[in-house]
């Protein structure tokens, strides 16, 4: 579900009341292991962590008026979406959290390039979503980001 909301307070109010408390958790959980530098806003309809223009004024390729997409949550259909494009752009960091999450969860995640899909919202690793976004600060995203995806 992509939300007109325009921010964070009003995504939430939307958010259905049997997954509000598990939502709230992951956006607690990314929060307070967000590298500094970071900021959280409204990107593409979710909410979003995002490298401000201020630290990085060239913005998205896909639309330099938007701010650098890293890490994102959504209420959707059917389940709780937490895309991180660290993991779509470094296949070890990748690999790395697909083998903690067997070994948390026992169970490959439910995951496509940069998705990762929780529809059993009581077995959302919070923990392990905590490190995974904890390991890259903004200078390491851009660096990244601009060896792998800008093009």
């Amino acid at each position: 579900m992509q939300s007109k909301a325009t921010r964070v307070q009003d995504y939430l109010a939307q958010v259905p009341p049997d997954r509000i408390e598990y939502f709230k958790k992951l956006r607690e959980t990314i929060i307070f292991n967000l590298p500094k530098g970071f900021a959280e806003e409204m990107n593409y309809g979710m909410i979003g962590y995002v490298v401000p223009h201020d630290l990085y004024p060239a913005g998205y390729h896909c639309d330099p008026e938007a701010p650098l997409p890293f890490a994102s949550i959504a209420s959707q259909k059917n389940f709780i979406g937490f895309y991180h494009m660290g993991i779509y752009a470094n296949q070890k960091l990748s690999a790395w959290f697909v083998k903690e999450y067997i070994k948390q969860c026992n169970r490959k995640p439910d995951m496509g390039k940069s998705c990762i899909r929780f529809k059993k919202m009581d077995q959302i690793p919070y923990q392990l979503i905590g490190e995974l976004i904890a390991k890259m600060s903004v200078k390491d995203w851009i660096k990244l980001y601009e060896e792998n995806i800008k093009r």
